[in-house]
């Protein structure tokens, strides 16, 4: 079964002779609260700076009426991007590649084929890791480096699969994937002393939890993995919950009830699919499986205009290819779109969804569109493919709310940053402290402070110091209006967009 589809089987592709191209929750009023914005309305002309070309003239056929027949999708099984995250060698690559396998996404011919081959290197325990863990260099080294992509199903769920990397130095890839993502599985290693190295030492587990929660993700399912490995205890089981559950709630901003601990091992398989009674008989909750399966898919905001994001790019034979997720609105075969940032047009010529050849496509849906009448310089990844009659707004300053993490220097004026934003990684600085306010509240605090701690939220300004990029306010779109900022490898702060202050380069 074809179960590989992923950003790495693109960049493959791409080696093998295509041409490459050149805190929302912490920030406390939810995802609901209101917020001033500057956009364009739909429909309206752009802002100045944005050039809006004649509109392309092609052969459209058939019109489908995407929204009718996304209801009709959805009404038979809903969709959702689920991303699995954790600290480096909690087991992520291994646990889902063992379920998917259970599932019936990977053939025994495969598995036997990667235990083989694992095992001329020495590392025959990494066989359903290498489900997921496609290039050589991820296989030499036995960890993830690129976001994993692939589908699977469930009795009532259809799933796009995101499996991120862990170790530190791939964070940027781990921010790029779980902005993709609408819930997430975080997997933590129960061994002694793996779990207190990824938790307490300086590690990933709680940096990528408070990365999930600022990028959107409200649901989250916890996998307490390799049980096998301390005799199935019950009290380090709950030992690992009590920790977790107070620093996700507490500190991440997770509702309690939005979180679901599961004990499992991704090596043995136990309570993945199913469940052995005698292993573990304290148990009497659901397995992983049919714990994501109850998850709830998100409102989809496929009536607005149409956005979507470029996370790869690379030249097919029918024309430009970009890979990426459709953050609003709805897109079918033989339509124009514009690229953002450069204004440049193109036609939708054939498209695919999970693999599979398709006609149209909605938000939320992980998409592969071939372009025409577009050269591959002109589109490339952290570009935005945007309705024609509404371009998304493009930009080096704006305004946004933040909330600072656990800085070590206290962040003032000029603040050197790189802002991480869908695919985008952009150098720029905080160029003003606008006001501390109360994160309950949203009331102003102090008007113009002299510098921001750890766990201070604030309004500020925020230059780029080089090229625009497509952004928009949370008000308009949650899944564009998000920002990460990071320095000397460091997560320091995330925010929401509530104004662009400049439009174009």
């Amino acid at each position: 079964m074809n179960f590989g589809s992923s950003l790495k089987t693109q960049s493959a592709k791409k080696a093998a002779g295509s041409t490459p191209s050149a805190k929302a929750p912490l920030l406390s009023g939810g995802d609901g609260f209101d917020r001033s914005g500057a956009v364009t309305p739909v429909g309206s002309a752009p802002p100045s700076g944005i050039s809006t070309p004649s509109k392309a003239s092609t052969k459209i056929g058939k019109r489908i009426d995407v929204v009718t027949e996304y209801q009709k999708r959805v009404a038979e099984k809903e969709s959702l991007n689920l991303v699995v995250i954790g600290h480096v060698d909690a087991g992520k690559s291994t646990l889902m590649g063992h379920l998917l396998y259970l599932q019936g996404e990977v053939t025994e011919k495969t598995i036997r084929k990667h235990e083989r081959d694992a095992q001329k290197i020495g590392k025959a325990s990494f066989a359903f890791a290498w489900v997921l863990d496609e290039t050589g260099e991820e296989r030499a080294r036995g960890i993830t480096m690129d976001v994993g992509v692939t589908k699977f199903e469930t009795e009532h769920r259809r799933f796009t699969l995101l499996d991120a990397p862990g170790h530190r130095d791939f964070i940027p890839n781990m921010i790029s994937g779980t902005a993709q993502a609408d819930v997430a599985i975080l997997v933590v290693d129960a061994t002694t002393g793996e779990f207190e190295s990824g938790f307490d030492a300086n590690g990933q587990t709680k940096e990528h939890a408070l990365l999930a929660r600022s990028l959107g993700v409200q649901q989250l399912v916890v996998a307490v993995n390799k049980l096998d490995v301390v005799g199935w205890s019950e009290a380090r089981f709950q030992e690992i919950v009590a920790k977790l559950e107070q620093f996700l709630v507490k500190d991440a901003s997770f509702k309690k009830s939005s979180l679901i601990f599961v004990p499992c091992s991704g090596f043995t398989g136990e309570n993945l699919v199913r469940s052995v009674v005698e292993t573990f008989a304290w148990y009497k909750g659901p397995t992983l499986i049919q714990t994501i399966d109850k998850l709830d898919a998100p409102t989809r905001a496929v009536e607005k205009p149409f956005r979507m994001s470029v996370t790869d790019v690379f030249k097919g034979t029918g024309g430009v290819s970009a890979a990426g997720r459709l953050e609003a609105g709805h897109i079918q075969i033989g339509e124009a779109i514009m690229v953002m940032p450069g204004s440049e047009m193109a036609v939708v010529k054939n498209m695919e969804v999970n693999d599979e050849p398709t006609r149209w496509a909605a938000a939320g849906d992980s998409v592969l569109l071939t372009l025409s009448g577009i050269d591959i310089l002109q589109v490339s990844t952290g570009s935005v493919l945007c309705a024609r009659d509404a371009p998304i707004p493009v930009t080096t300053h704006f305004a946004a709310q933040i909330v600072v993490f656990d800085v070590k220097i206290p962040i003032t004026v000029g603040f050197p940053i790189i802002m991480h934003h869908q695919s985008h990684n952009e150098p720029g600085v905080i160029s003003k402290l606008v006001a501390t306010i109360d994160k309950g509240t949203g009331e102003v605090v102090k008007k113009n402070p002299r510098h921001l701690g750890k766990n201070t939220t604030a309004m500020v300004e925020i230059r780029l110091n080089g090229r625009a990029i497509p952004l928009e306010t949370f008000k308009d779109s949650k899944e564009l209006g998000r920002v990460m900022l990071r320095k000397g490898g460091e997560t320091v702060a995330a925010g929401i967009v509530t104004k662009i202050l400049s439009f174009g380069s």
